[in-house]
């Protein structure tokens, strides 16, 4: 073992695992994590959910109950989700507590079927916040066109929210603006700015994912030679207009107010390709006021072996351009590759979304009991 997760928290890095299970709570392993581990926040998505439901049984009983109370079944989706988050978020309240609420945060994502639906996204954002009801909830909304709108006015009730799904640099700065929106209207309503906390989730190994396969499929040794950059040159782009945007004289002006600067979330940060070292979106991410949301298996790699040297992002700007610029060059679209990948997510999630209410329906039949 290594003091590299100690490290990387030193270095301003939030360590935030991406799983969560009911197993995960009760068995210990999350307060563990927390303690030996250096982790101040958890994350999930459907994805997540669907794994852990459909093993195990330790949903059985709770599925029992509400199969009982012959429950439609995204209403025992949203119980046994929010049951999850609510006791995971119990146990990171020390570290929300410690940190003035910057971290001990446990995310979760809206109905992802809403996610080109402006009005309906807030108002599941709305009723997650309720159901959950812990102050160090974050409610995920993706960064689609009908998403920011939705981000800015879910802020603007005071609503704390991870901004997901965000792959392109025009669409994270337009994720920025609606942040700073969303707080000029919590300022217009009174409500206190320093409670509100966001982060914006940039995801990186997909990037890599795409655009590999395209320069394999060019097979030019000058391709070649690109494969592996452009996800860490998009990243380190994206903490250029996070330095940029919360530097700006409309951001001082909220943060007199109170207000909290939206950290960057480094996210999909498990290595897809064994070409590249494990902790490669770790220990290449590493910025002062980040997050970094990891699978286990990316955690224990980072605690195992991953070499953390300092900041690897600041002043790599001109590097990271150059790297986008060359990959273009080669006729590879950056627009219509981050289009792809924002559409592509958004369908996994729901594809996710659907297994799961297919698997929570099959269970709660199985279990109903007999008519009288």
């Amino acid at each position: 073992m290594t003091d590299a997760l100690k490290r990387l928290s030193e270095e301003g890095v939030a360590i935030w695992l991406d799983d969560l299970s009911r197993k995960r709570i009760t068995s210990g392993n999350l307060a563990e994590l927390i303690d030996q581990q250096h982790v101040v926040g958890v994350t999930t998505n459907p994805s997540i959910f669907q794994k852990a439901i459909s093993q195990g049984d330790g949903y059985d009983q709770q599925l029992s109950d509400l199969a009982a109370r012959r429950v439609t079944v995204e209403e025992a989706i949203r119980m046994i989700t929010t049951a999850d988050v609510r006791d995971a978020a119990d146990i990171l309240r020390p570290v929300f507590d410690a940190t003035d609420g910057k971290d001990g945060r446990v995310s979760i994502e809206v109905d992802p079927r809403l996610a080109h639906n402006t009005k309906a996204t807030v108002a599941e954002a709305k009723q997650l916040a309720w159901l959950v009801d812990r102050p160090n909830a974050l409610i995920k909304i993706p960064a689609t066109e009908a998403g920011l709108p939705a981000i800015a006015e879910t802020i603007g009730h005071g609503i704390s929210v991870n901004v997901t799904l965000i792959f392109s640099l025009e669409r994270y700065r337009k994720v920025m603006d609606a942040y700073l929106t969303g707080l000029e209207k919590a300022r217009e309503r009174g409500l206190d700015l320093s409670k509100i906390h966001s982060v914006a989730s940039f995801f990186v190994s997909r990037v890599d994912t795409e655009i590999d396969k395209r320069l394999d499929a060019i097979g030019t040794d000058e391709a070649k030679a690109l494969r592996g950059k452009a996800a860490l040159a998009n990243a380190r782009l994206a903490y250029e207009a996070y330095e940029e945007v919360f530097s700006s004289e409309r951001w001082s002006t909220l943060e007199n107010a109170g207000a909290n600067k939206q950290r960057p979330l480094w996210a999909s940060t498990g290595v897809k390709d064994p070409a590249y070292a494990d902790t490669m979106y770790v220990t290449e991410l590493v910025a002062p006021n980040t997050v970094n949301t990891m699978p286990e298996a990316t955690l224990e790699a980072t605690d195992d072996h991953g070499g953390i040297t300092g900041d690897t992002v600041t002043g790599t700007y001109a590097q990271a351009r150059a790297d986008l610029d060359a990959v273009e060059k080669l006729g590879i679209s950056y627009d219509e590759v981050v289009l792809l990948l924002e559409n592509e997510g958004v369908d996994k999630f729901e594809v996710s979304w659907n297994d799961l209410l297919a698997s929570t329906e099959a269970e709660l039949k199985r279990l109903a009991p007999a008519e009288d």
